[in-house]
């Protein structure tokens, strides 16, 4: 992601397909929020929401586990698809605990996030990747940016989310899903990391304050193919390729949307 406008987040607002996606997105959580359901039962809508994003999270990473499953298991440990699911919960959990922290500095938060997701203090948690280590993500495949560069473009993206300025949330959020897919910087659970942080950007702008909007839900529902088709573009640098996974990712709120909103109908029948 580069551009030299003076306020660059903003200046993605222009790119084809943004507008229509934000205004979409804006008209779609604001129905969700005036659901009568969420006048009295919000907290459990969000719970709800953590876990059904979570699991979203975790099929994208690879393992596709049913809702159900999720919700019964207690023991994530046993194996790598365990593990996978046990860190995105970990990370649903932990991201309403940072938005205060998110703003003054965002790269503690993505720090603070790995070694939530890695559940081990191993040397290499909880900081960015050093010349000579690996990366283990399942979903993403493309060439890994150098630490050089990986520092240079977190301090960049930092600066951006320190510095707030005039763009919607959803070009926020996007942006900061997309550098973070991009960048990989730790040596693992970048892409759980990456949905969590777009995650605590939409809350923390205030579009999703009660995090009801599962984004990684909608990302999971539009396929593996699509996700992947969507990021290339981004990495293409393009205006197109730009407006195109920030659309994907309004399109993946809005399913989100859908889903919370299930579950309010649910709730108000009384079957949940």
């Amino acid at each position: 992601m580069s551009t030299h406008a003076s306020d660059p987040l903003a200046a993605l607002g222009s790119l084809p397909g943004v507008a229509d996606a934000v205004d979409s997105v804006r008209k779609a959580v604001d129905r969700v929020y005036g659901h009568r359901v969420m006048r009295r039962r919000s907290n459990e809508i969000s719970s709800e929401a953590a876990l059904r994003g979570a699991r979203g999270s975790a099929a994208l990473s690879g393992a596709d586990w049913a809702l159900e499953e999720v919700r019964r298991r207690s023991d994530f440990s046993a194996d790598p698809e365990a593990r996978t699911v046990g860190a995105a919960l970990r990370l649903g959990s932990e991201a309403g605990q940072l938005l205060s922290i998110w703003r003054q500095s965002p790269l503690r938060v993505l720090a603070r996030l790995h070694l939530v997701a890695a559940g081990d203090p191993g040397e290499s948690v909880g900081r960015p990747r050093l010349d000579g280590e690996s990366v283990d993500e399942p979903l993403v495949t493309t060439p890994v940016p150098t630490p050089a560069e990986v520092a240079g473009r977190l301090d960049g993206l930092a600066e951006l989310i320190v510095a707030g300025g005039d763009a919607p949330a959803l070009v926020t959020a996007a942006v900061v899903h997309g550098e973070l897919l991009a960048l990989r910087p730790f040596t693992s659970y970048n892409g759980l990391i990456a949905r969590a942080a777009e995650r605590i950007a939409l809350v923390g702008s205030g579009l999703d304050p009660k995090a009801i909007c599962p984004a990684e839900v909608g990302h999971a529902e539009q396929g593996r193919a699509a996700y992947l088709a969507a990021f290339e573009g981004y990495l293409s640098g393009t205006p197109e390729g730009v407006g195109g996974w920030i659309a994907h990712c309004g399109r993946s709120v809005e399913l989100g949307v859908r889903e919370s909103t299930a579950v309010c109908e649910a709730l108000q029948r009384g079957a949940a």
